[in-house]
């Protein structure tokens, strides 16, 4: 089982404007780009990288999302801060 995950997320306020990005996402825009576009995150700034983190680093619904979920395949999750596009880059 992996215990970090390295990550990419873009965080919007509300499901209408997420959906919109993920569909961008689906026509080929590139990830980094949306997040310094979009992203309510500081990391945005980054290209939405928040870098390696433990299991149990992130809120519940984040972290479940990043442990269990395919690879590279942007998803969908809300937690208490607003709406996430997350895509993990790997596991270890």
């Amino acid at each position: 089982m992996a215990n970090t995950a390295h990550a990419l997320h873009i965080l919007v306020k509300h499901k209408e404007k997420a959906e919109d990005i993920l569909k961008q996402l689906e026509k080929g825009a590139k990830f980094q780009t949306l997040a310094k576009k979009y992203s309510n995150c500081p990391s945005g700034k980054k290209g939405g990288d928040l870098g390696e983190f433990r299991r149990g680093t992130m809120v519940p619904q984040f972290d479940k999302v990043c442990f269990s979920c395919e690879i590279l395949t942007p998803q969908l999750v809300k937690t208490k801060f607003g709406w996430h596009i997350i895509k993990v880059l790997y596991r270890t």
